[in-house]
């Protein structure tokens, strides 16, 4: 365990949200089903794999000595269980709990099953939205609990517009809005199917920039490889020239030429501006196995 141990130690616990540890990416042997996030005031285990006891008590052990002034709540999530069901080890969390990432406060909730309100993994996405969107009307594609939209008001956004399925994430969205004291006025919160909401969307652009961030396999609603060029298609009708597009896709087994070929093929005045790299810590054996995330930009003529 001195690996965890040695691991941890280059991750502070410091004020804003993050990954600890990232064992998923299959970089360090024998950790391939264990994360540890870092959710202010609280230790975030999760386990993707069932684990003997021993194994489990290494893990709080590892972190004890990691962070020795450290006495804050620990949790467990065991995602190999159906219903990704969380165990409070010790303490107490904060009701609401409320976190913070780059000046931006967000509502989680760690109890909630297997999504928590903030995907960790897309923080550098999120500060590349924050760096740009001076002045800019923003569409925040399958937007979730928003979290894009913070960014893009962070980083002084004139307008944004999110759209999403779920009700429930919306509700924690508009939640997160209220905790940054955004304008109203600014922000809109669609509750549709994407694909039937064109014409709506046309009507608030044209934007200045666009997030792509759908979910891989949602049966029903979206499957990347028979829908995310659907998406890429309708960009003449909603950018603006010069609109920067942020295409992000998070699937061990579509990796970068998928994205590649799809813009090439379906949206061909789109050049290629570079990679978004995600944060240190979440090292990958093979970066096409885990979440790839793209800067293009639009040009009408």
């Amino acid at each position: 365990m001195q690996l965890l141990v040695d691991q941890l130690s280059q991750q502070p616990l410091g004020n804003d949200a993050c990954r600890l540890f990232h064992g998923r990416g299959k970089y360090f042997a024998g950790f391939e089903q264990l994360t540890i996030d870092w959710f202010a005031p609280a230790v975030f285990i999760t386990l993707f794999a069932e684990h003997d006891a021993d194994f489990q008590q290494s893990v709080i052990d590892a972190i004890g000595q990691a962070y020795p002034t450290f006495d804050g709540p620990l949790l467990i999530q065991r995602r190999y269980i159906h219903g990704a069901p969380v165990e409070v080890i010790r303490g107490e969390l904060p009701v609401p709990h409320h976190v913070t990432e780059s000046g931006a406060t967000y509502q989680v909730k760690l109890l909630d099953g297997q999504n928590n309100g903030l995907f960790l993994d897309m923080s550098a996405g999120r500060s590349w939205l924050k760096d740009i969107a001076h002045g800019r009307n923003v569409l925040n594609l399958f937007s979730y609990t928003c979290s894009f939209s913070l960014a893009a008001f962070a980083g002084g956004a004139n307008q944004v517009i999110n759209i999403d399925m779920s009700h429930g994430a919306l509700k924690l969205g508009k939640v997160n809005h209220k905790l940054n004291d955004i304008p109203t006025e600014k922000v809109k919160f669609f509750r549709h199917d994407i694909f039937k909401s064109w014409g709506k969307l046309k009507r608030y652009g044209g934007y200045d920039a666009i997030i792509f961030d759908p979910p891989t396999n949602q049966l029903g609603s979206f499957v990347a490889q028979q829908d995310y060029h659907k998406l890429v298609k309708r960009i003449a009708q909603l950018a603006n020239d010069k609109a920067d597009l942020l295409v992000c896709l998070n699937s061990p087994d579509l990796g970068s030429d998928f994205i590649s070929a799809m813009m090439n093929e379906h949206a061909p005045a789109c050049d290629f501006i570079g990679v978004v790299d995600n944060p240190s810590v979440f090292k990958e054996t093979d970066s096409d196995k885990g979440l790839k995330v793209y800067h293009y930009r639009y040009h009408a003529s």
